[in-house]
Parts: structure tokens; sequence; C-alpha cells
């Protein structure tokens, strides 16, 4: 990997570190920037001997005063990596244990009340385009937070997605390398099919196939801070407080999962056999990603307990998720 970005006396073993998490499937970019930090860091304590000591990596690890715990566990994480590569390379490096953080306080996930929902979507319907900023904002933004929620999208999979990804033909979109690295299809809500085709033919007339499908301008796709400061525009003209915490994005994909089980509860469904299907369709590696929203569905309407409980015996006591933001 060539990688002028690393500076230090230890670039070699960074670009190393880089190149074969990325041949083995993982993209890497957050982790790489990550390390460009630990590498400012190198260069500033002039490092000349590729070694780590044990009082180089505590001096890493203290938590700053302005930092969140997640924050800080996940400066520690990245060095943790870094010093177990260099120790399996032959360098020696001392390996930062675990436990030098708290854990962050648990978040429990907002569930988007009906009302809460139509006062949000009124609130984006009122979008207001910008032409010399956010020339399609008022188009984009009322059919991007629809498929959010009736998708149950991870934030950053529906924004990245490109025009190629969505079949409008067949209603579906292709998520590439997604979380854990698969691929996968996710339907598109009838009601919405129609939105998307007048959404591509108002902004998409001469666009590429690569092109972003819900772009802020030709050639550059929605960032995460424009979609939060948009979001919280209109969580507060639609009335929801927000508490400096959340509600959050990531609610509507939790909104979603709750709101499915409700569904096909009050259907009598079998859950048993529906909850794969659930599974694939989010996206999870593991039943107990899945199983999380038996526990939110079970807290947000507890009428339904006794029929999960009848399908998944103990489990809604049992399964104890920590789950890691995605966007």
């Amino acid at each position: 990997m060539d990688n002028p970005g690393f500076n230090s006396i230890f670039r070699d073993e960074f670009c190393g570190l880089i190149t074969l998490k990325q041949s083995l499937g993982f993209k890497y970019k957050a982790e790489t920037a990550a390390f460009r930090r630990i590498d400012i860091f190198f260069c500033h304590h002039q490092l000349t001997e590729k070694r780590l000591s044990k009082e180089l990596c505590d001096h890493w690890c203290q938590k700053r005063s302005y930092e969140s715990a997640a924050n800080h566990a996940h400066r520690i994480s990245s060095l943790r990596v870094f010093c177990k590569y260099l120790s399996s390379v032959g360098i020696p490096a001392y390996i930062p244990p675990h436990g030098l953080t708290r854990h962050p306080e648990k978040y429990d996930a907002h569930i988007y009340t009906p009302d809460e929902l139509e006062r949000f979507f009124t609130a984006v319907d009122d979008s207001r385009s910008v032409p010399s900023e956010c020339p399609y904002r008022a188009l984009v933004m009322p059919v991007f937070f629809r498929i959010l929620y009736t998708s149950g999208m991870r934030v950053s999979e529906l924004r990245l997605a490109k025009i190629r990804d969505i079949d409008l033909a067949n209603g579906y979109i292709r998520v590439l390398s997604g979380k854990n690295q698969k691929d996968r299809l996710v339907p598109i809500h009838p009601d919405l099919v129609s939105r998307c085709v007048e959404l591509k033919d108002q902004i998409h007339g001469s666009s590429p196939e690569d092109e972003f499908f819900f772009m802020v301008r030709p050639g550059r796709e929605m960032t995460l801070q424009n979609l939060y400061h948009n979001f919280r525009r209109y969580l507060d003209k639609a009335g929801i407080l927000h508490t400096g915490r959340g509600p959050r994005i990531h609610d509507f994909r939790h909104t979603y999962c709750v709101n499915l089980l409700l569904k096909w509860s009050e259907e009598g469904k079998d859950l048993l056999a529906y909850l794969p299907y659930m599974r694939t369709m989010l996206g999870h590696e593991s039943f107990e990603e899945t199983a999380y929203y038996l526990k939110l569905t079970s807290a947000a309407f507890p009428f339904v307990r006794e029929h999960l409980e009848a399908a998944f015996p103990d489990i809604i006591q049992e399964v104890a998720f920590h789950e890691h933001e995605f966007y």
C-alpha cells in the first residue's frame, strides 16, 4: 500500500496492516483514519526505534477531558490492534489490556410513535431546496427518510446507494459489502417505488449509473453531517424533543423492526419462521443481533410479550446485545 499519509517510523507497518485487512475483504477506512491519528502521535514523540513501550502506550490510552467513553475505547482499541500486529511481525510492542475504559452509558432506543412519525414526515415534506447549496433537498429528503423507515436500512447503506444499485423495475435496493461484508437485496415499499421513479426522472435525467441516487448535487453524496442537521431541523418542526442523546436517525431502524414484529405478532405469524427473514433483510450476522428487537418489542408493547415468549422461551430475558452504531 502506497500511503503518504503516514510519516512516523512505523509508516510501513501501518500500510502493511491496512493492506492485510483489505486483502481479507475489510474496507478499513475508519480504521485507517484512526491509524493516521496514532501516526501523528508517534511523530510528535519523535520515535527513532521500532518498539512501543508501556509508557508510551499508557500515554496514548489516557482519557482526554473532552472525549466520550466510546471515543476513548475506540482510540485504545485501534492502538491495541496495531500493537498486536507489530508483535505478530516480530516488533516489540506493549499491548494495552482490555478493561481500561468504562462501558458507555446504555442508550435506550427511541421507538417513534405513529403520531411522531406523522409529524416528522409532515416536517420533511415541508423541506425547501437551496439552489446554491442543496438544490434537490425538497425532492430528495421526503423519499430518503421514508425509505429509511420502511426498509430498516442503515443510514450509510442508503445515502451511498448508486443509481445502479436501485432496481426500480423489480422494486429493491442492492446493498454491496454492508456491515459484516454482507451483500443483500432490500425491498422498496411498493408505495415508494413510484416516488423513486419520479425522483430519478426529476434529478437524474443525464446522470451516469455510478451517480449517488440521493445526491446533494451531481457527484456529491449526502454527508452524515448534512443528514443530521436536517434531521434535527425536522425534529424541531415536528415538536419532537431531542434530549441531546436522542432520538437518533438510527432509531428509525429500531422502530421499523419493532413495528414489523408487532405486525407479525398481531397477524398470528409463526415468528420462528419469520425472524430469519428479518435477520437477512437487516444484514445481521448473528441471531443475537436480531433477537435484540424481541426485547425492544416486548418493552414497547407489553401486550405481545406472551406471544413472543411462546415463540422464543427465555430469550427475552437472556439476550444482551451491545449494539455498535453504523452510519
